[in-house]
Parts: structure tokens; C-alpha cells; sequence
């Protein structure tokens, strides 16, 4: 059994209870956990090995890049409404000419691959991928449906930031939200930080999952980043040295889940400055699309960027908003508890998505909160 370490506030013992239960059904299981509450760390607690180090999360990273879409739509460089093509001219060829930034950042634009398929170059370097998706024509008309775009919505975020800012998503991350606030959670991992890094074990089946929830799923789907289970889709995520010194906006980042609930709770207006004006996060946090999801074939819930709780991934109240990653961590913030929760496992799990045991020990975070 995997003792479990770390401090818990005596209100949410329960948690640590759950957690500890989970490892001793699993000598192998491991994980990290932290929940803020206001500006409170309520639970910080780890098991199993590895479980200190910083790591990479997959599709995690897409809420994390979000929050420099609220941070320039909090201060009016972005306007969900206008069109793509307002802000990335090149954008309005072959038809998207019409596509908004709301319908792009919320998987409605029809872009989840190109015709001859999304290779890890396009995502490391994304003014490349950017040139060849604004060359593409839309696989679906724009708005009609949704499909989750697992490695473009980086590439087009990342080129939205370039062309409003000049600067790199990234940059702007680094910048003006990670290090005034102190989060151990990055979007391209520095040399200094390089020796804290370990690898996400590969799921018990040694299949590496690909970068975002159900990605598996996707890749058979759409044909355009190879089989399920093959080489090409470990080059999406953080195994790969190019992509977390990118830190690419889709599968890059590598942090702790303590660096994930302090990011989460700076989206609550704790930890700093607010990074946008609490308005802002609620517009994101709109449901925009709700229903079966073209590209994987599954239920799926998106805001502006965010993924939303539904019945089939229950992880927190309507109110929430955040993300989970093919290797089954999640982060998210829930407005209705002021909570921040940050969950990653030490072994991913298959097919990919969000950890089923997370999911529970929200469940625990929010009864013990009171509001459950």
C-alpha cells in the first residue's frame, strides 16, 4: 500500500480517506491532489511514486492556455463575436471568412485536422500549423455542429495571441499570469526546471494515450494522426522534450496538480490580481455546445475553451469550468464552492479522459465544502 502524504484540513478528511482507499485497491496507484477553497489549501496530498515531481497533463494544458483568452478578452483585445479573419486576415480563405472566435474557441469551426492530417511539427511550431489551417476548408459548416479540435485549437489559439499581442501565447502565460503569482504549472518548461520533471507512466496496457480527452477515440475517428496506440501520437505530449520546452497550447504543459489549483483559484479572483474580471470567466464558462460530439463520437460539453461538467462527466457543479487530459488528470474552478481542484495521476489511464477516482474525490471536496 501507498501511504498517503501530505496535510488535509479535518473538515475534508474524508478525501484523504477516499485517496488513501484507492491505494491501497491499487499497490501501483499514485497521484497528486490539491483543492483550494477561497484562499484556502484545504487538501494538498500525494501517494505512490513520483508523486512529488512535476509532470506533463495532456489536454490539461488547453484550460491552462485559456486563461490567456479571458486575460485578453477581460481587457477588450478579443471580442468573442467578431470573426477570426478580423484579428488573422489569412484566416478567411476557403470559406471561414464568417467563423467567430466564440464558434472557434468552442470546437464549432470545422477544423479538428487538415486534409492530409496534423503532424507534431504543426503543434511545436505553430505559425506553420497556423498557415496550413487557415489554408484549409472547413470539414463541417462552421456552427452547425461541434468535434472536438484536440492538437488545432492550440495551434489557433496560439496564432489569435501572436496576432493581437505580437507576442507568443506562451510568453504572455509566463508573463503576466504563471510567475507574478508563483504557479508551479508551465507552458514550456525552463532548463532550471528540467531536473523535476518525470514522465507520465503509460497506462497499464503500455499504450500512450494521445493529447486530450479521448484521443484514442479521435485519432480512429478522423484518420489524421494515426492508429490508436501508435508512436506518432506520443510526439502530441509531454514525453516528447520538444513539446514541453514549447509548452504547446494542446497537450505541452507540465506542472504540479498544487500549480493547477493555485491557476484555478487566481480564475476565482484568489492568488493575485485577478486575471480577468470575474465577468469574463462567466461568459467563458457559458455553455456554448452541448451534445455527441462528431469526432469522438461521445458526450461532450464545451464553453470558451473550458470543458463543462455534464452527466456523463460529472466532476463538479453547472457553475464549473476547466479541463481534463488523456493520461486522466484534471483542473478545474468551481464558482458555486470558490473551489479550485487540481488532480493528476502518476499512470495514465486508458482510454483517456478524466480519472473516474477524481471525479469521486470532487464529489467528497464538495459534500465536505457544505453545498454539495
Amino acid at each position: 500500500m501507498n501511504s498517503v502524504q501530505g496535510r488535509v484540513h479535518p473538515d475534508y478528511e474524508s478525501v484523504r480517506e477516499r485517496l488513501a482507499e484507492f491505494s491501497a485497491a491499487d499497490p501501483d496507484y499514485g497521484a497528486q491532489l490539491c483543492v483550494v477553497i477561497g484562499d484556502d489549501v484545504v487538501v494538498d496530498l500525494s501517494c505512490g511514486p513520483g508523486a512529488e515531481a512535476i509532470t506533463g497533463v495532456y489536454s490539461v494544458s488547453k484550460g491552462v492556455a485559456a486563461t490567456v483568452m479571458a486575460l485578453l478578452l477581460g481587457e477588450g483585445a478579443l471580442d468573442l463575436d467578431r470573426t477570426v479573419s478580423h484579428y488573422w486576415p489569412e484566416f478567411a480563405a476557403a470559406g471561414k471568412g464568417e467563423i467567430t472566435v466564440r464558434q472557434l474557441l468552442s470546437h464549432q469551426a470545422g477544423l479538428p485536422a487538415t486534409d492530409d492530417g496534423i503532424r507534431p511539427e504543426d503543434a511545436i511550431d505553430s505559425r506553420a500549423g497556423a498557415e496550413r489551417l487557415a489554408r484549409q476548408r472547413p470539414l463541417w459548416r462552421p456552427g452547425s455542429t461541434f468535434g472536438y479540435h484536440s492538437i488545432t485549437i492550440g495551434i489557433l489559439m496560439e496564432e489569435l495571441v501572436r496576432r493581437i499581442t505580437g507576442e507568443e501565447l506562451q510568453d504572455v502565460y509566463e508573463s503576466r499570469i504563471r510567475a507574478p503569482r508563483d504557479i508551479d504549472f508551465f507552458l514550456g518548461l525552463p532548463d532550471d526546471q528540467s531536473a523535476r520533471y518525470v514522465d507520465p507512466r503509460p497506462a497499464a496496457n503500455d499504450v500512450v494515450p494521445g493529447p486530450g480527452p479521448y484521443d484514442n477515440l479521435f485519432a480512429a475517428a478522423m484518420g489524421s494522426l494515426g492508429r490508436p496506440g501508435d508512436p506518432i501520437l506520443a510526439g502530441f505530449g509531454p514525453h516528447s522534450v520538444a513539446v514541453r520546452r514549447r509548452g504547446t497550447a494542446a497537450a505541452g504543459g507540465v506542472g504540479s496538480a498544487r500549480g493547477l489549483a493555485r491557476l484555478y483559484a487566481a480564475t476565482l479572483g484568489h492568488i493575485g490580481a485577478p486575471i480577468a474580471p470575474s465577468d469574463t470567466f462567466a461568459e467563458m464558462a457559458q455553455v456554448q455546445v452541448r451534445g455527441r460530439d462528431v469526432v469522438l463520437h461521445i458526450p461532450m460539453s464545451f464553453g470558451i475553451v473550458f470543458m463543462k461538467p455534464h452527466a456523463d462527466m460529472p466532476f463538479a457543479s453547472f457553475r464549473a469550468f476547466g479541463h481534463d487530459g488523456a493520461g486522466g488528470a484534471i483542473a478545474f474552478a468551481d464558482p458555486m464552492y470558490d473551489m479550485a481542484f487540481g488532480y493528476i495521476p502518476t499512470r495514465m489511464t486508458n482510454p483517456g479522459g478524466v480519472d473516474a477516482r477524481a471525479i469521486e474525490l470532487s464529489r467528497l471536496a464538495r459534500v465536505a465544502a457544505g453545498r454539495a
